[in-house]
């Protein structure tokens, strides 16, 4: 049903041990159910708790080097403007592997369970990243990906390890929109994976798989303005919406996670009042929808940096059931969102110190990452 894969110091200091390891130990002892009212802010996490990241990251143009018969990727060949070489092509690959790797390893050293992608030109670029990953970090990822009507041929994908998640089923919906002038646009599917966070694998484990649905997305840009092109984005949540509720007709309580680059930040229209995504969690009504990443903004933390401002375009947002889920009785439920952006992500001097350090800038190759920063959710439950 879905493609087969091919081919990431701390030095403790230990004077008085004894003391220092019995204040650790009273130090996370606190237990994080409290979580269940508001977003946890701390690190702490007790013995008795698992945890899975989940994650979404914008890959900036991952394209390799061979037209795609009916895709617009001459800028991405190597007579093209960008001059797109193999060499070129590879050292993207392994940016894009180390910083996949990475994700989720502030708290699992197995990483993300699940990760999201965009910006992908087809499944043999999404087989090449796993293929390193696993090679060169250890990973375990495998991918999914659905070719949709975009102009440019890039479509979102989905990796996951083939070990902390299941799939099974994956399905496109195809956005139906259109611009102010009347002109269809064609932009990426939004993709559905439905599967299960799967348990631990030690003997006696107490509760069983649990199922997620995860909706990838890459929702039309501001091209020709945010205004002008707001429709387009107002479109695409009311087809989120629409998902989430084919959804919840067969399961009333589904644990629902929407990711992406929404080309809005979350007190945007599409996804304030069309998505009715909520700030605070109190808000959030029965099937109703939490943004993860509200929080982020207020705190003046972005994921892409344009004209010398921060906007949070990759947002995580999670159904009711997730967020209220209750640990105590050993369901997965959310604990706390991040912003990836550590340092070997960023530019580290000029005038845009702190932003992303990009593939290409002005059209020239910086041999960085990407565009955006990614985003991540943890979640926890019991032992």
């Amino acid at each position: 049903m879905w493609p087969k894969s091919g081919r990431l110091q701390i030095n403790y200091i230990m004077k008085h041990t004894i003391l220092w390891v019995a204040a650790m130990l009273l130090a996370c002892s606190a237990s994080v159910s409290a979580g269940n009212k508001k977003q946890q802010t701390d690190d702490n996490l007790t013995q008795g708790q698992y945890i899975r990241c989940v994650a979404f990251y914008n890959l900036e143009n991952l394209f390799d080097t061979i037209h795609d018969e009916g895709k617009n990727d001459y800028e991405y060949l190597p007579d093209g403007g960008m001059k797109w070489t193999a060499y070129k092509y590879e050292n993207k690959v392994k940016k894009m592997a180390e910083a996949v790797s990475a994700l989720g390893t502030d708290y699992d050293p197995r990483g993300a369970a699940c990760i999201g992608v965009a910006e992908v030109e087809n499944i043999g670029c999404l087989y090449d990243l796993c293929a390193e990953s696993n090679s060169r970090y250890g990973r375990r990822l495998k991918p999914i990906l659905l070719e949709g009507p975009d102009r440019r041929g890039v479509d979102v994908g989905f990796l996951y390890d083939s070990v902390l998640f299941k799939p099974t089923s994956v399905k496109g919906y195809e956005l139906k929109a259109h611009y102010a002038d009347g002109g269809e646009i064609k932009t990426r599917l939004q993709l559905l994976v439905s599967g299960y966070l799967m348990s631990e694998s030690a003997k006696g484990e107490k509760f069983s798989p649990e199922k997620i649905h995860v909706i990838v997305n890459h929702w039309p840009s501001r091209y020709g303005g945010e205004l002008s092109s707001r429709p387009g984005r107002d479109t695409a949540a009311m087809l989120s919406m629409h998902i989430c509720d084919s959804i919840y007709k067969k399961e009333p309580k589904a644990k629902i996670v929407i990711m992406g680059d929404l080309n809005d930040d979350p007190d945007n229209h599409s996804c304030k009042e069309v998505l009715k995504a909520r700030r605070h969690r109190e808000e959030v009504e029965p099937q109703g929808l939490f943004n993860t990443m509200w929080v982020h903004l207020d705190n003046g933390t972005g994921t892409l940096f344009y004209n010398g401002g921060w906007n949070l375009f990759d947002q995580i947002i999670i159904s009711e059931p997730l967020l209220n889920a209750k640990i105590e009785e050993g369901k997965w439920t959310y604990w706390k969102s991040q912003v990836f952006n550590k340092p070997f992500l960023t530019v580290q001097e000029g005038k845009d110190k702190g932003a992303p350090l990009r593939t290409h800038k002005a059209g020239v190759w910086q041999n960085g990452y990407g565009d955006h920063f990614p985003t991540m959710i943890y979640l926890i439950r019991q032992k």
